[in-house]
């Protein structure tokens, strides 16, 4: 066993990377910092999610990992899969205890977001579609997350439709990517069930759904910061573009990484158009 496996299986980075949008979910919510004390346990409530969540996900995807991940620490032996299932339920129960420190509402809506990632994790990741969009809704209502936190939606609410309709994209741009250890695997994804081609389409169409949404904010007073956004939708049409002339599982993969960029592009640019609505666009 490799200590550096507990890091490595929560895939930290992105988990932080959620943490961070929880806060920014609240400072949208409210145009500014919010209390230390709740910004630092609505990351940890987030982080520690998308850790246990990550890992969970490893303990049930251990045979498809052989295929398409196999330097992951399980394929690879660094931890075993029951050490997996045990670390992502501590992972999960701490965040839990911490969700109970912020609120009742907030403790409820973590309790249901952790019981997806399991879900998913165990039955949902392989049926067409639905996986897709239980993992959108989840990172849909990360920034949800942070407002119920500060007990004010705001702005959050248009930012969580963006995400979760870019998201929906791009899930199904990674089962683009990840065909063949899917269809290795037996997984009935929507690239293996209605072809490569097909899925670009759905891919394309929520895409542009989601350039459609970022122009929702400018109609209800946000400011002038919001100005990158632009720069986000031009990312979304060429990820969209790419894959549409192009929907071969390595055009996916490069696809979804900028929709990803484009995520976090889109979480600042709501961010300085809340922390601006004196003036608005």
């Amino acid at each position: 066993m490799e200590l550096k496996a507990f890091v490595e299986i929560m895939r930290p980075h992105n988990c932080i990377l959620a943490g961070l949008v929880g806060i920014l979910g609240a400072m949208v919510a409210i145009g500014q910092f919010p209390p230390v004390d709740k910004a630092i346990l609505v990351f940890l409530v987030v982080f520690l999610g998308c850790s246990g969540g990550n890992t969970i996900n490893d303990y049930f995807d251990y045979e498809i990992d052989k295929i398409n991940r196999p330097t992951r620490p399980l394929p690879r032996g660094a931890m075993a899969r029951k050490t997996a299932l045990i670390y992502s339920i501590f992972l999960f129960a701490v965040g839990l205890i911490l969700a109970y420190k912020i609120n009742i509402q907030a403790l409820l809506v973590a309790g249901v977001a952790y019981s997806l990632m399991v879900l998913y994790a165990w039955k949902l990741k392989p049926l067409p579609f639905i996986g897709n969009l239980v993992v959108a809704f989840l990172t849909g209502i990360t920034p949800i997350y942070g407002a119920i936190a500060v007990e004010k939606i705001g702005f959050a609410g248009y930012l969580a439709l963006s995400a979760f309709l870019v998201n929906v994209s791009r899930e199904i741009m990674k089962d683009i990517e990840d065909v063949e250890g899917d269809k290795a695997e037996g997984a009935r994804t929507l690239p293996i069930i209605w072809g490569e081609k097909k899925a670009a389409y759905l891919a394309s169409f929520f895409a542009f759904a989601t350039i459609l949404s970022s122009f929702l904010p400018v109609r209800v007073g946000i400011g002038i910061g919001y100005v990158p956004i632009l720069l986000v939708d031009a990312l979304v049409l060429k990820a969209a573009y790419d894959i549409l002339k192009d929907p071969r599982p390595h055009v996916a993969g490069k696809s979804q990484k900028k929709l990803k960029i484009a995520i976090l592009l889109a979480v600042l640019s709501f961010l300085a158009g809340s922390m601006t609505s004196e003036v608005r666009l």
